[in-house]
């Protein structure tokens, strides 16, 4: 089972990737992305046909072997040269500063160390490169709060280690980035899976 594939939202199957309410958030993430591009847990690559020309090499990476044959069809037709890395976020295969953007689409949730691999996205970044993010995770509503980070210890069990309370925007900030755009709300759907973060980051000037 690879690291980053069971979060209920979208990534628990295929069908639910394809969700019609789930294409304006891809579409928005990816339309930004260019030049160089490292999608962190690119799955099945249902992502891949929302790259623009403007993109002119996206490296996939993906852990588990089996999607990443699944997404080799939509590689194929995508408008750039594809290139898959099988490894982790917490230990990207690239050099440093060798990236000009770095997308990641309802991921973090799911991956073990998330501040080390939003660390490891930073490194990779170019100083004038750009972290796209839509993500679910820790609502503001103390109600929804108390539920989500009740039902997270079983719920990680049971959807390949997803967190529902993860504060993704906080996270991003301590790994070493500035968010310069951020919209966040519910979409439809039970509230404790429900809450996005979407948005941009640069990598903060040391």
């Amino acid at each position: 089972m690879g690291l980053y594939r069971y979060c209920i939202l979208p990534r628990l199957c295929d069908p639910a990737m394809r969700n019609k309410r789930l294409r304006p958030f891809r579409e928005r993430i990816i339309e930004a992305a260019q030049e160089r591009v490292l999608e962190i847990g690119a799955g099945s690559g249902l992502n891949l046909e929302f790259y623009k020309p403007g993109v002119r090499e996206v490296l996939a990476l993906e852990p588990d072997p089996q999607l990443r044959v699944m997404a080799q069809p939509h590689a194929r037709q995508a408008s750039c040269p594809v290139t898959f890395l099988s490894a982790s976020a917490e230990q990207i295969p690239l050099d440093d500063k060798s990236v000009d953007t770095v997308v990641t689409t309802w991921t973090l949730c799911t991956i073990p160390d998330a501040e080390r691999a939003l660390r490891e996205m930073r490194r990779v970044l170019k100083l004038a490169g750009r972290l796209l993010f839509v993500e679910h995770g820790l609502a503001p509503d103390e109600n929804i709060e108390w539920w989500q980070n009740k039902l997270t210890p079983l719920w990680r069990h049971v959807s390949g280690g997803c967190h529902l309370n993860r504060k993704t925007d906080d996270l991003i900030r301590a790994a070493g980035f500035r968010i310069e755009k951020l919209q966040t709300g519910y979409m439809e759907g039970p509230k404790p899976m429900t809450f996005i973060y979407e948005g941009s980051a640069i990598p903060q000037s040391v």
